[in-house]
Order: C-alpha cells, then structure tokens, then sequence
C-alpha cells in the first residue's frame, strides 16, 4: 500500500477522538454507513481498501453503501480504531458512521397473566369489521363492510410490513405475498420468512400482515381488510436495529410499494426520548417523495421522533381488546393486540382508498383521515372541536377510521395544493421554568405572507423545535396555543424518565390545529412539577424555540369545485373562429341553449376596459395587467404572475417558465432566477440542475456556489474542502499546498517549515509528529529512532515500506524477533529456552504430572509452562 501520509495521520488523529467522544454508553457494531458521491464501482474500491465488505446501497439513498468489517467486534461499548478508522478521512469519502445500537420494541400491550387467551379463528371473531351478537361490547364503527359493498378490497395495491419478517407460505397470506415487496435487511437477502424459535418471538410481522391483507374465502383463519391487496414483508427487527438497518427498511422499493406499515419505534417506557438517524430522516423525505404514504404507529405522548416526521401517518389505538389475525407455523391467533393492531388496520383502510382513487398521495391520505374519521363511541375528557371544525382527541387523535367514508371521499378527491413551510424562531432570551408556575413564551407569526412561496394560510403540522436544559426532564408539562385559542399538549409528565439531559431542539409534532388558520399569535405554556425533591435553586431554562409551519396557501379544498368552468372569457376572438360552450359534451344532441341573464354588477379591479359578465377575476373580458391559464382549463386576470411564471408584457400573458424554474424571465432553460423545490440554481448558466457542478455546493438557499479556490470539491461551505486541486492536498477539510519530503505546511505561518531531522515527512516539526521516518532511522511507536531501544528488536511491519522497531515478547530486554527469541530478560526473570520466566514461579512439579502435561500439549499455556517450566522447556535446572 501507499505510505501513509499527513492527510491519513492528520484524519485519524480527528477521527480517534470523536470515535472515543461519542463511544460513552452507546453499543458499537461493525457495520458502517459511508457516503460515497462517485457511485458504485468507487465504494467497491474503498470498501477493498480499508478492508470492509461492501453490502450495496442502503436502500433508495443514492450514494449512501453499507460497509460490514468482520474483524471488527459484532458488538461493543467502545468504537473501535484500526486501519479502517481511515475511512473517516479519504477524500473520496464525504461521511461515513459506525453504526450504534437503537433499542427499537415491537408494539404489544404488557402481557397479563390472568389473560385467557383463545385459538378460534373464525370470521365470526372480527368484532372489528362485523358484529353478530349485537351486544353492548362489539364495535364496527369502521364500515369495512361497507366500502367492500362499494367494490374496493385493495387490489393492486402493495402493502409491506416492517418488521421481524412475514410467513411467505401462510395459506391465508400466500396467494396475495408479493416478493417485490419484500426484503430480509437482517440477513441481506430476499426471503423476509421469520427465524423459527421455541418462543415464536418473531410472530408479530406475520400477525400485523394478516390484518391487513388475509386472503378471504378459503376457509382458514380470517379475512384481511383489504383482502385482495398484495402484501409483503421487511424482515428488519430481528438483530441490531441502526440507522442503517432503518434507512434500508424505509427505502426498499419506494417507486413501488404504496404503503409501509411499522408498528415498532423507541422503547415504550416513559423515558426513552429516542427519533430517527441521520439516514433515517433522509429515507423519510425520500419516500414522502416517491411513496403515496407511511403508516407508523407512534409512542403514547409525543416523545417519539418517529411521530414527528410528517411525513407519516402516526395513530394512537383506539382500541386494547384481542383481535384474531395469522401466526407463525401456519396458525391463527387470537391474541394480538396493543398498538401493534392499530397501524395494520388503518393501512388496510388506506389501500382501499388507494384503490378507489391511485392518484391520492400521501398528504391526500391526511386530509382525507382528518375528513372522515368520527368520535364515534370513543370515550375521551378532552374530545374539543378546533376552529376549522374538527373534533379531535389527545388520546384518539381525530376519531375511529371510517372505510367507507374514505373511499366515497377518495373516489371524487383532488389533490390538495402544494405544501409550505414557514418558520419562525423565537428571540434568544434565557427564560426560567420555576416550579409550580406557568411559563408563557410567544411568537406572532405573519406566516410568511411576504414570501408567496413558504406562506402558510390554512394549516396541516406544526412543529415547535425547543432548546430547554432542565435537572429533571420528567417534571415538564409543554402545551401549544394556537391564535384561534386550540391547545395542545406537546409533553405530559413522565414520572420514570429522571434525564437531566433536556430537550436539545428536540421536535414536537401536533395537528390539533388542522385547517386552522395560521396567522396570528402562537403561545408556548411550559410547567414544572417536581415529582420528587430536587434541589429548589436549579432552575429549569428555555433557551430559544422554532415554529414550524405546514399548510397551504389556499385552502385545500376549494379546489375541489369547478371554479375553471368559465373558460372561454378570456380568450379573444380572432376571424372565422367561434367560441363553442365550454360544458358542451362531444357527440351529445344539440339544443337550444337558455339565453343568459346580462350581468349588471361592478367588475372585480383587474378587469380591463371591455368590462365583464360577472365579479369574479376570472369573469373578465380583458385584463388590465396580466391574464393567467388557458382556453382549456380557464383564464383569470392578475396584477403579477405567480410562481413558475414569467410576464409577457407585450402580449400582457403570464406563460410558463421551463419545468424547474420557480422565477424566470423567459422560456428557455437558461432564463431561471430561481427553482423549484429538489433543485439547485447555477447562477453562471442561469438554470436550475439537480446536482451542482464540479467545483461548487449547495447552500440551503438551494443554490450552487463556488468552492475555495484551492478545493476541487467542498461540502456545505466553501472552504470545507473534500478534494483539493493539483498542487494541494487535505489537510483536515482544508486545502493546503503540498510541501516536499522534509517539510510540513505549518498552519499558523501558512508556509511550508521543516520537520525534525528524524523525519522524511511529518504533521509538524516536533520529535514525535513524524509519519515517516529519514534514512538511516526506524519508526519505533510514534517516534523515529537510529537503533531500537531495549525491548524492542529490529524488523518489519505488513503495509509499510520503512524499516521499524518492533516490540520483544512479554518481560525480555533483548531479543532476535517475534515469539520466543530473548537472549536477554528484565531483572526478577529467568531466560530459559528464549522465554523469560519469573523466578518465583519457574518450578518443576511432580515429574510424572509434568510429562502428562507435556505429552497433552500443555505446555503451549502459559500457566503450565511455568508450572513445568524446566519439563516444558527442556531445559535442565
């Protein structure tokens, strides 16, 4: 291999210690996930390199390989250093982490003893979708029935479960398993079947599968809710849960699996404050992009990092009595229940959705949840009604799903308009939390309204990012006010979780406010209620807090309507052309059309001097500014065109700019001012592309900037540097000029100085900061010496040129090489054979018992062999 140098030395220095910083009370394993932007055939060569397995890409991240090291310890509370350690630093490299342990806990409610549980898989024994004995207990409120008398039962819809794998070869989940929709992350291969055990641990995928996807009529077991849907399985819980293992669970097939269902997450415990990696979060928004929708269960409370993401569709259950579904070895069961049933269920539902309208995406699938779930006979203290008109719960959410109700609403849905976000942090005033008083702290938000592009006017989440350092987390309450007067609880307290670690901007989720409006005055209530005697002078603090606004500009459901239906007023006539009625339908009998009533009212401002037949800005004849849309789908006059468009002013148009461009001055694809979300604008060539060239980064301004001049590549700032031009090489994340052999770049003068005289090339001009040794000197430890101390013998290392001093074994002075080669021992040490030996336990047993343990090949222990030593190492006196 290639000599080491002071960019390696440099990077492992840096990478030891923060390896060493983050190991406290974690479980190291010896996976890695490494970000490698020059593709496949790269990661292989790095992977050979530094002596790592290359097990693909981590599902649909792109650039970002699993890398596995089976020399490194499976797991371990330290993170290990070696040659691989390296890793950390190439430059080919722009990040790479060894993976830690996440305590992930399949949903299930605490088992009770006194429980009978019961085998009877009969259709009769889904309370949840029919009742037969009509008593006070049995609820149905779902509709399942319902939307399959409508014909939807989920067909060519793709479900997967995430979790410790599915029974392929069940006979009520084989006709409908589909292997595209599946993946074994735990043993890296495609069969997702659970590992058989005497426990049957591994039977909570297998049970959540048939929820949502038992085929119906074959006279085993149950019927799924959607019973015609294809359902396969990530087999993922099953060993160390990582960040890695997450992210290739979340990105498996994602152009085309149409639903993940988990009903995992942090442990359940009233204290774990746990979320999503890095890796994680990328697959979220990843998927939110490509997948029509993610069903998570989330952890009671809002602690859970996953509940979080808004990009997934958390319930809490409505429900802990035993539901029937399929179980491992071919069975039924009819003990399944807790959270884990809850996620399944509302899957299922969504599919039949899906199936009545394919177009729905996953915020659809949101507002239609919001839209049509009911109280129904849900028991809840805290049952309000927000200002926009939903009931909602804390502990129910909006209400028990209605199939039914869903797929009627789905079937004539459009999509809702785009999302924005908004954001808006608070001033960094320290407040202090004192106990048993209410802490208000305020934000007025305008919501943006001064950036068409973030304005949130009618909400869906709200997320408040907080800053907070308490002694004891457990005693906080946090509550959010909305302008329109709806609170919500954001935090209850947690009498096991004593952290006194806080809330380092952690982020609460809520949609108690959706459909509000969003503008207005937003109020953080924060209480302290010691649980228990803490010491009165340690002041909980809120440091700063974030809220984060989701929503629409418009309202979601305007749209829904015709309001394009006057199409043709706008559009001016030219010879031998003829307006035609734009409700007409093609092949239908002509008939005398009713003569309509001559509008007399006022015209809306942005009418022009031809006047108008109605108030409305689409109702104009002319335009006095700009008219927008098309004959097709109906013009409107403007007094500027929005978004995605450029005035004409000749023709006094708004046209479309090129796909990509979000601001623009004409058509052509060089003619951008800004992009659309998911690009980069290049301000030299005025476009917007999808990876910023050579040479340049993006900054969360979405925007391609130059790099240093020194880099030839740079991560997030200019002068991050992550590969540097000829001439240069790293040094850190800096480019700095190569120096010649005998020489350093010294930082602080920033020229190149001379090494020690021991070094051919070092990190700086001390004794100890050679990486290479000069001529005529051997490396010994860190240090480059002209003979080898004592202790130490004359030789050579695998992976290194120059010649080092290597260590004798245990207790020798001197030696000839590796092994039992002294021919000189450290004082209170006899020589004997070329092992030294302490004289204090260098004897000779019972003869006989000594020739046993030679004869047995015992004398290779080191305890025998001092025990006989003079017998083992032939050796007389």
């Amino acid at each position: 291999t290639d000599p080491l140098n002071m960019r390696l030395l440099v990077g492992f220095v840096l990478s030891t210690f923060w390896l060493w910083e983050a190991s406290l009370s974690r479980v190291y394993t010896n996976h890695w996930a490494v970000r490698i932007p020059e593709g496949p055939v790269e990661a292989e060569k790095l992977a050979s390199k530094y002596g790592f397995t290359n097990l693909g890409q981590i599902g649909g991240l792109e650039h970002h390989y699993h890398f596995h090291h089976s020399r490194v310890v499976r797991r371990s509370t330290f993170a290990t250093r070696g040659a691989h350690s390296f890793i950390h630093m190439d430059p080919k490299v722009d990040w790479a982490q060894q993976q830690v342990v996440k305590t992930r806990v399949k949903r299930h409610a605490r088992s009770d003893p006194s429980y009978i549980h019961f085998n009877d898989p009969k259709w009769s024994n889904m309370w949840y979708i029919h009742c037969s004995d009509k008593n006070s207990r049995c609820r149905s409120e779902m509709n399942i029935l319902a939307a399959w008398q409508r014909g939807y039962t989920g067909r060519n819809v793709v479900v997967t479960i995430l979790d410790d794998g599915i029974e392929r070869n069940h006979p009520d989940l084989a006709q409908n398993y589909d292997q595209l929709a599946s993946y074994d992350v735990n043993g890296n291969d495609y069969d997702p079947t659970p590992r058989y055990d005497s426990s049957n641990e591994n039977k909570h995928g297998t049970r959540c599968a048939g929820e949502v996807a038992a085929v119906a009529n074959n006279s085993h077991c149950i019927v799924g809710i959607a019973y015609n849907a294809r359902i396969g399985g990530v087999r993922m819980l099953d060993g160390d849960v990582t960040d890695v293992v997450e992210a290739k669970s979340l990105g498996i097939r994602p152009d085309y699996i149409d639903i993940y269902s988990a009903s995992w997450g942090p442990d359940d415990d009233g204290k774990t404050v746990d979320g999503p990696g890095p890796l994680a979060k990328q697959a979220f928004e990843l998927g939110i992009k490509k997948v029509r929708t993610q069903c998570l269960v989330p952890l009671k409370g809002n602690v859970s990092g996953y509940v979080c993401n808004h990009g997934s569709l958390s319930r809490e259950p409505w429900t802990l009595r035993h539901c029937v579904t399929t179980d491992l070895r071919q069975r039924c069961t009819d003990g399944h229940t807790g959270t884990s049933v809850s996620a399944p269920m509302v899957a299922g539902v969504i599919a039949l959705a899906l199936e009545a309208n394919p177009l729905i995406t996953w915020r659809d699938v949101q507002h239609l949840l919001v839209k049509t779930s009911r109280q129904a006979h849900l028991k809840a203290s805290d049952w309000k009604t927000n200002a926009a008109g939903h009931k909602v719960s804390h502990l129910y959410g909006f209400g028990l799903v209605d199939a039914e109700a869903m797929v009627v609403e789905a079937k004539k849905w459009r999509n809702v308009p785009p999302q924005h976000t908004c954001s808006k942090t608070s001033d960094r005033r320290t407040r202090y939390i004192r106990a048993d008083q209410k802490l208000n702290a305020s934000i007025s938000s305008s919501c943006c309204s001064d950036q068409p592009d973030q304005q949130v006017v009618f909400l869906e989440h709200v997320v408040v990012r907080i800053l907070i350092v308490h002694p004891r987390r457990g005693d906080l309450e946090i509550s959010l006010v909305s302008p329109s007067g709806t609170r919500s609880q954001l935090l209850a307290q947690r009498l096991f979780d004593n952290s006194n670690e806080g809330f380092r901007n952690w982020e609460f989720m809520t949609v108690h406010c959706w459909g509000e409006r969003a503008e207005g005055m937003w109020t953080l209530e924060i209480s302290d209620s010691p649980s228990q005697l803490r010491n009165p002078e340690v002041l909980g603090k809120l440091k700063e807090w974030t809220l984060i606004l989701h929503g629409t500009a418009e309202h979601p459901y305007q749209s829904q309507g015709s309001q394009h239906s006057r199409s043709r007023m706008l559009e001016i006539p030219t010879a031998g052309r003829e307006l035609k009625n734009p409700d007409s339908v093609p092949g239908a009998p002509e008939h005398e059309e009713e003569e309509e009533e001559e509008y007399n009212g006022p015209c809306h401002p942005e009418c022009g001097d031809q006047g108008c037949d109605g108030a409305d800005a689409d109702h104009c004849l002319n335009c006095i500014h700009f008219s927008l849309g098309s004959l097709k789908t109906g013009r409107t006059c403007v007094s500027h065109c929005p978004l995605g468009y450029f005035e004409d002013g000749e023709a006094r148009r708004c046209r479309r700019c090129h796909r990509g461009c979000e601001k623009c001055v004409a058509r052509g694809p060089n003619e951008c001012r800004s992009c659309r979300r998911g690009l980069y604008f290049y301000s030299k060539e005025s476009t917007c592309v999808e990876t910023c060239p050579a040479g340049c980064f993006h900054d969360d301004g979405e925007r391609c900037l130059k790099c240093h001049e020194n880099c030839l590549k740079c991560l997030r700032d200019a002068d991050r540097c992550t590969a540097c031009k000829d001439g240069f090489s790293l040094a850190g994340m800096t480019c700095v000029p190569e120096c010649a052999n005998g020489t350093f770049f010294n930082l602080e003068e920033m020229k190149c100085s001379p090494c020690h005289i021991s070094c051919s090339t070092c990190t700086g001009p001390g004794l100890e900061e050679c990486i290479q040794c000069a001529p005529d000197y051997l490396q010994q430890e860190w240090r480059c010496v002209r003979t080898c101390t004592p202790g130490y013998y004359r030789g050579e290392a695998a992976g290194f040129t120059q010649r080092m001093c290597r260590k004798c074994e245990e207790h020798c002075l001197s030696c000839q090489g590796p092994g039992t080669s002294c021919t000189q021992c450290k004082e209170g040490y006899s020589l004997i054979s070329r092992t030294c030996i302490m004289n204090a336990t260098c004897n000779n047993a019972d003869e006989v018992f000594c020739e046993m343990v030679k004869s047995n090949r015992l004398c290779e222990k080191k305890l025998f062999r001092q025990f006989c030593c003079r017998t083992c190492l032939m050796t007389a006196g």
